[in-house]
């Protein structure tokens, strides 16, 4: 007896093999030709969140007039005792910034002698500010 084959009875399987080769095969392709270019641009330097602090950060001011008296944030100060007027500022407050305005007849050795103690005070910021007049 001959047996019939009935289209029902069979199942039509596809091999999935050939395709699934052939997917990965691309998949490596495409990661090997990949060229992985660094983007150029600025490099940013952020601070730490250590560093973060919630009172805000004041800048010490020194002005030094005509005569060579020095002014710290508004009162006047012996010229000697910059450095530790600086020191108790900065246990009050964090900074590390100076701004030194002198006027246009101060003499230099009056500057330089505040500069000095500001920075034996553990200020590295220091600017000077003088007049054009």
């Amino acid at each position: 007896m001959k047996k019939k084959h009935n289209r029902e009875t069979e199942d039509a399987n596809i091999d999935m093999t050939p395709m699934l080769d052939i997917v990965f095969i691309m998949l490596i392709f495409f990661i090997v030709t990949t060229s992985f270019v660094k983007e150029k641009g600025l490099i940013v330097n952020r601070p730490d969140d250590a560093q973060k602090s919630n009172k805000p950060s004041k800048n010490v001011s020194i002005k030094i007039d005509a005569n060579g008296f020095v002014y710290m944030n508004g009162r006047q100060i012996d010229i000697e005792r910059v450095e530790a007027n600086i020191q108790s500022f900065l246990a009050e407050n964090i900074t590390e910034n100076a701004v030194i305005q002198a006027d246009k007849e101060t003499k230099h050795g009056v500057v330089v002698r505040v500069l000095d103690q500001a920075a034996r005070a553990g200020l590295p910021r220091l600017s000077v500010m003088v007049d054009k007049e």
